[in-house]
């Protein structure tokens, strides 16, 4: 885990960071938010030293600098940066987000819905952050039908602030379900779909089966025991 790597950032570290956002700002000015995520394993204090630098950018938040399970290192960090702090994206069910909520170690939570319970537990974690001041945005990097259940679970929460997405700009992401409007993100914006369920007409097998992972041999129609086996990457934080 990060506190645990011994890796310490450096002056001339921070300042090629410091560079790079630079670099984006002047490209897109203040007027979209942008927010840092991938620190790298860096401890505590890195992150404090880093994040003091970037402060003056203005930043939307800084993404899992440590592991969300410290909840009172969260709370030191937060209380040293001038720019909100995110985590919440491997914390499954509403009782792992409780600490960082009660300790204000937060400003703003980060659950993935497809890994945090599903659509009433996410809507029961954005409540319970709302009762303590903070914001809840969602983590979300899957097809269209997980677009979809965060944006119902968006819609009807209070404290909803901003969902992720990674696929947009690819036509084959749009097309994996019919009957929603293609790009089904316009404008930065999702539209709330009235038909039942999730609002989606079907399913499109043949986008599907033209982009499986690698490891799917078939559509589904066969035991799927090459997943029974832990990836090397597998782990509880980010």
């Amino acid at each position: 885990m990060h506190q645990f790597t011994g890796i310490q950032i450096t002056d001339k570290g921070i300042g090629i960071l410091c560079d790079y956002v630079q670099a984006v700002r002047d490209e897109i000015g203040y007027e979209i938010p942008v927010a840092v995520d991938h620190f790298g394993h860096i401890g505590l204090k890195s992150c404090i030293r880093l994040g003091k630098a970037l402060d003056k950018f203005t930043l939307a938040w800084y993404e899992d600098m440590i592991p969300w399970q410290f909840a009172d290192q969260w709370a030191e960090l937060t209380r040293a940066v001038d720019t909100p702090t995110c985590t919440g994206e491997d914390i499954y069910l509403k009782e792992g987000f409780l600490p960082l909520l009660e300790k204000q170690a937060v400003n703003i939570i980060h659950p993935d819905l497809a890994s945090s319970g599903g659509i009433l537990e996410t809507k029961k974690i954005g409540d319970m952050a709302q009762d303590y001041g903070i914001a809840m945005a969602m983590h979300m990097a899957g097809s269209p039908i997980s677009a979809l259940a965060n944006l119902h679970c968006a819609v009807a929460t209070e404290n909803f602030l901003v969902l992720e997405n990674h696929s947009v700009d690819h036509p084959e992401w749009n097309q994996i379900v019919t009957g929603l409007p293609d790009p089904l993100i316009q404008d930065g914006f999702m539209q709330v779909p009235e038909k039942p369920g999730l609002g989606f007409d079907d399913i499109n097998e043949d986008m599907c089966r033209a982009h499986l992972d690698p490891r799917d041999p078939v559509y589904f129609d066969q035991p799927t025991d090459q997943w029974d086996n832990e990836w090397s990457w597998d782990r509880l934080w980010s």
